[in-house]
């Protein structure tokens, strides 16, 4: 019997995918695990691989489609079964990416943020991203909406992103309108019905190559319209939902960056590879700064404040569709040479779009520093569930008091965005106290 291939939840917090490209045409064999088609979610391009074994006998929708989490992109059968094939049909359709250019964005993406609960488990490790995200198919059998059991005694829709919300956020779904499709009850649904938010900000980018330049007019045409991309949506989404409700302050400190460009001078000289960045020195101290001060190194949750034993830091990393920010874990205990390699891989793969869901959530704290792009001062936007994020500017040399006399001193301005609810003013300046003495006294990493 045919048996539907629905778009499946790539990442955590997916709820929609565009489809760029099919790897199986119409007509092919399939094998179980062959890879069906290229998805692009909100952060990363993902494979959709195929849950059975037949002939791919239908493409239901057509490359640079956009498709709900759940709904049918193509069947699986038997040479001669296509007649027999009913693929189950859309109440919201796919919109081709044409279409796309003329309608405002639906605003259905979950921003990419860690739910609350720790990172990725080592039962998932090894496993395909589509296995990973847990909210897939499991089977390409033909499936009816998925339904959730509420706390009281009747049954809803939901989407798979819903129904974990849901349960982590402690929410009955009984009584909660649905936006999506067949009203279905969406994530975005669980916001108006009073649960505490987990949305992540995006805050800016770091070293990056020049961004895409958009396509220009030509002709008469007095403007061009360019679809919004799966981030792209989620930027948006993250900026209007989380800039107003985070109560959020700044501390900005100056700090003499001498002794560190001595230091990452003589480390240079030395020829050990790989090459430490200024931006690695950074990482490596706020993280050593977070294990002392572990009031800054927390969630807010809603109802409670995780306090995190664990130091996760965000790096925000510019990609030509916008921004990421892959997470160096447990960043406290690594090295300088290990931070430095693993920032450079991370960033690599995430401007190929290749990162995998674990690798870009799970942050408890943020850095993003633009100090090579030549800004000397700037404020950045927390990354929700996160309660701070580091904005780093740029050294620059200037006469500054040193011993008693003026001097030629190379300087650096950190602005640190606080969520008041997590951490007072002067909480957040003990931990730039602590952070800026290990930068001028850079022996403190190593102590």
């Amino acid at each position: 019997m045919p048996t539907n291939v629905v778009m499946e939840a790539l990442s955590p917090t997916m709820e929609e995918g565009r489809l760029i490209e099919w790897k199986k045409q119409e007509g092919e064999a399939v094998a179980v695990g062959d890879v069906l088609a290229e998805v692009e979610t909100d952060k990363a391009v993902m494979e959709l691989v195929a849950r059975s074994a037949g002939t791919l006998l239908k493409h239901i929708v057509e490359a640079g489609a956009t498709v709900p989490v759940s709904e049918p992109v193509a069947v699986i059968g038997q040479p001669g079964e296509e007649s027999a094939a009913v693929p189950e049909q859309s109440s919201q359709p796919a919109r081709p990416k044409e279409a796309q250019a003329t309608q405002s964005s639906p605003g259905q993406n979950r921003p990419v943020s860690m739910p609350p609960a720790p990172p990725a488990s080592a039962a998932t490790e090894g496993r395909r991203p589509a296995e990973k995200a847990g909210e897939g198919n499991g089977s390409n059998a033909t499936q009816p909406s998925p339904t959730q059991v509420g706390q009281g005694s009747g049954r809803v829709k939901a989407s798979p992103l819903a129904r974990r919300i849901a349960a982590e956020r402690g929410l009955d779904l009984i009584g909660v309108a649905g936006s999506g499709p067949e009203g279905r009850v969406i994530a975005r649904d669980l916001d108006t019905a009073g649960a505490a938010q987990s949305l992540s900000a995006a805050p800016e980018s770091v070293a990056a190559p020049p961004p895409r330049r958009p396509p220009l007019a030509t002709g008469d045409q007095p403007y061009t319209d360019v679809p919004l991309t799966q981030i792209r949506k989620t930027i948006a989404r993250r900026l209007t939902e989380s800039i107003g409700p985070v109560p959020t302050f700044y501390l900005t400190s100056e700090i003499d960056m001498e002794r560190v460009f001595e230091a990452r001078e003589a480390l240079l000289s030395a020829g050990d590879q790989p090459r430490i960045s200024f931006n690695d020195i950074i990482i490596k101290s706020v993280a050593l700064a977070l294990r002392q001060h572990p009031a800054c190194n927390a969630w807010w949750q809603g109802d409670h404040i995780r306090y995190w034993s664990e130091v996760h830091v965000s790096m925000a990393v510019a990609i030509e569709e916008g921004l990421i920010t892959p997470v160096i874990r447990h960043a406290d205990q690594k090295s300088l040479r290990e931070i430095s390699g693993e920032s450079r891989d991370l960033a690599a793969r995430a401007r190929e779009r290749r990162l995998k869901p674990e690798e870009y959530t799970g942050g408890t704290f943020s850095v993003s520093n633009l100090g090579m792009l030549d800004i000397e001062e700037f404020t950045a936007i927390i990354n929700p569930p996160e309660a701070g994020i580091l904005a780093v500017g740029r050294m620059v040399q200037k006469a500054a008091a040193h011993d008693g006399v003026l001097a030629l001193r190379r300087r650096m301005r950190v602005t640190m965005s606080c969520d008041h609810r997590v951490i007072d003013g002067a909480t957040g300046a003990r931990f730039l106290q602590t952070l800026k003495g290990m930068l001028e006294n850079p022996l403190a990493l190593v102590w």
